[in-house]
């Protein structure tokens, strides 16, 4: 046999070992020079197949909208189960038909055109999701307010999506009495419940009871363009107040593929434990499952002891996360059997590098799928390797669909850095620089409602060449050698704490309310082993005035969400200013907390005792060491 098998390989064609050497030469090249090659490919022909799909809707003149999608499921699998919450299963049929009920109260009583704006004062409960969707069965605009926001943030909020109706549910009615007297008087207010004491507000739950299930015309939601608006999402973005950001139906569209383009299916069953105002939950997450056609487990508050008893009670596959839930997971007490449980997808951002290794060492092989993108803005990354820490990778092809560049930005002037001719410098790889995005027709960027001077400071003009324009994330971004992205810091005067962006001057506009406060410079210090950046006041006191830490406690708690109450307090006897005038917070940042190094009076705000005490070397100690709850 062995004179056969020479005679076999010799009658091979000459180029054959040639072309094999060739191919696997290629192969270990391609896997040395460019070893993300096949990944970069899939995923890049995965957003390229959804973005065809929805120029073919456009093309045939047909505008597909999310909304339009769940209705066609519900008539498709009325009986398949759309979210599970507290344990009661609300089939795609359900939904549907409650949806319709509230469309149809509103339609008979709330006086509604198609285009007026609702906003959504609602805690995480089925009734967020019927109300959200039979509003959008009418064609109106739906604003969803954070609920953590009360007093004068909230009315501000208000006044800047200008509703027609405000809905409020039955456990939030707290914060409605606290606006209610400053409320605009043509704002009609209607309650999630069957009676009301409160003069001049309208109850909502005995009328949906009541209401036909009948569908309403379909042209009432039908959207003229995936430019129109569909829902406003407040942010804190850079500066000031909370801004309520224009969600257009392609916003909506492109945040309901992202559970797709991470590998999900309508198989999966999705957990969903962060509140529906923010676009991770509404977005990626309910409209992800309507993307899917799958179920999801709605949860109204998350809870670390209890999280993954739900994971292994409803067979959950996929959950969502921010960096603060990933490491109150890891902070719970291990036990046994951590590691039992069907979960493949974690889907979210914000996660540090040691969080994202203890998490995957402790509960096992759960694929973490990191992503970055701004409620309001015009440019998404998404981490489809895997690499722990970075928020997502770019090339050549990425960056031709989703032009963005980092710019040099000074930190001392709070401003880009522009060279003698007027431009701004783009960062070499390993530096930090401002993410900034091109905006034109494909990637626009819609701004915010209430004030233009909003949507232009979020614009920076003549970048590069003379005309252009790019919106500004206020996130500072690393890209290393090999394309992948990094999270480093935001700018400004906004700093991120409990997976929530806190605005600086929010915080110092309560303070100074107080008649003992002259000056209140609010920013965000590091502390070891937590997410984000904790807040921190540096006080100027009005001559002949003491500082009342009572008086204090109370004011914050009152009128800031739990997150945005700064944790730290500096008494100061001037105030350092750039040379612009504006408050220095540079050297600040960098001094911290710590009482061995400053001599300055020191303040912490100690939840345990409400209320805000000395902050000693001893209780330095213990909250660098994490006994002291944050």
């Amino acid at each position: 046999q062995q004179p056969w098998r020479r005679a076999r390989v010799a009658m091979l064609p000459a180029w054959v070992p040639g072309a094999a050497v060739g191919v696997i030469s290629l192969y270990l090249v391609q896997r040395l020079l460019f070893p993300y090659f096949w990944a970069d490919l899939r995923y890049l022909l995965r957003v390229l197949r959804y973005g065809l799909r929805v120029e073919a809707y456009r093309l045939r003149g047909r505008v597909v909208t999310v909304l339009d999608k769940f209705v066609r499921l519900a008539q498709r699998q009325p009986r398949k189960a759309f979210f599970i919450y507290e344990g009661e299963v609300h089939t795609y049929g359900d939904v549907d038909r409650r949806s319709n009920r509230v469309a149809q109260v509103f339609l008979r009583h709330g006086g509604l055109q198609k285009g007026d704006t609702v906003a959504l004062l609602m805690g995480n409960e089925p009734d967020f999701i019927h109300v959200w969707f039979g509003l959008a069965k009418l064609g109106c605009v739906v604003a969803f307010l954070n609920f953590n926001v009360r007093s004068r943030s909230l009315l501000h909020c208000l006044s800047s999506c200008e509703p027609k109706i405000l809905v409020v549910g039955a456990d939030l009615l707290g914060t409605l009495e606290e606006i209610l007297p400053d409320l605009r008087k043509d704002v009609s207010v209607w309650i999630m419940t069957k009676a009301s004491a409160l003069p001049s507000v309208h109850t909502l739950l005995d009328k949906i009871e009541a209401a036909s299930e009948d569908s309403v015309p379909a042209d009432r939601r039908s959207a003229k363009s995936l430019k129109s608006s569909a829902l406003y999402i407040f942010t804190s973005g850079t500066t000031g107040l909370p801004k309520a950001a224009f969600i257009s139906h392609m916003q909506v569209l492109k945040g309901s593929a992202g559970l797709w383009a991470f590998g999900a299916t309508s198989e999966d069953i999705i957990y969903i434990t962060l509140p529906l105002y923010h676009s991770a939950a509404s977005l990626l997450g309910i409209g992800g499952c309507i993307e899917l056609g799958a179920t999801c487990v709605l949860r109204k508050k998350f809870s670390a002891s209890q999280f993954w008893n739900d994971c292994r009670k409803y067979n959950v596959t996929v959950i969502q996360y921010i960096g603060e839930l990933c490491r109150y997971l890891c902070n719970q007490p291990v036990k046994e059997g951590e590691k039992n449980h069907k979960v493949r997808l974690a889907i979210g951002n914000g996660v540090r590098n040691d969080v994202w290794r203890e998490f995957l060492d402790r509960f096992g092989s759960v694929k973490i799928c990191e992503f970055y993108g701004a409620t309001e803005g015009n440019i998404c990354f998404m981490n489809h390797t895997g690499k722990i820490g970075s928020v997502g990778r770019t090339n050549f092809f990425y960056k031709l669909f989703f032009p963005f560049d980092l710019i040099k930005y000074d930190f001392q002037k709070d401003e880009p850095v522009r060279d003698k001719h007027g431009w701004c410098e783009k960062v070499k790889k390993g530096e930090a620089g401002l993410l900034i995005s091109r905006v034109n027709a494909k990637n626009p960027f819609f701004g915010y409602a209430g004030n233009k001077r909003h949507t232009e400071k979020k614009l920076l003009c003549d970048v590069f060449k003379k005309g252009d324009l790019y919106f500004n994330t206020g996130d500072l971004m690393i890209q290393d050698q090999e394309n992948f992205l990094y999270f480093w810091d935001r700018i400004g005067d906004t700093f991120r704490w409990k997976g929530e962006n806190v605005a600086t001057t929010e915080v110092s506009d309560v303070m100074v309310m107080l008649d003992f406060i002259q000056e209140a410079n609010v920013y965000g210090v590091c502390v070891p082993a937590h997410e984000g950046k904790a807040g921190m006041a540096s006080l100027i006191l009005k001559e002949n005035t003491t500082l009342d830490l009572e008086q204090m406690y109370k004011q914050v708690i009152t009128y800031l969400p739990s997150y945005a109450c700064p944790l730290f307090l500096r008494v100061q006897q001037r105030m350092e200013m750039t040379g612009t005038f504006k408050q220095q917070k540079f050297h600040l940042v960098d001094e911290g907390f710590n009482p061995s190094t400053i001599t300055d009076p020191l303040y912490f705000l100690d939840r345990s005792k409400q209320a805000y005490v000395s902050l000693t070397k001893e209780v330095h100690e213990r909250i660098l060491s994490g006994q002291m709850k944050l």
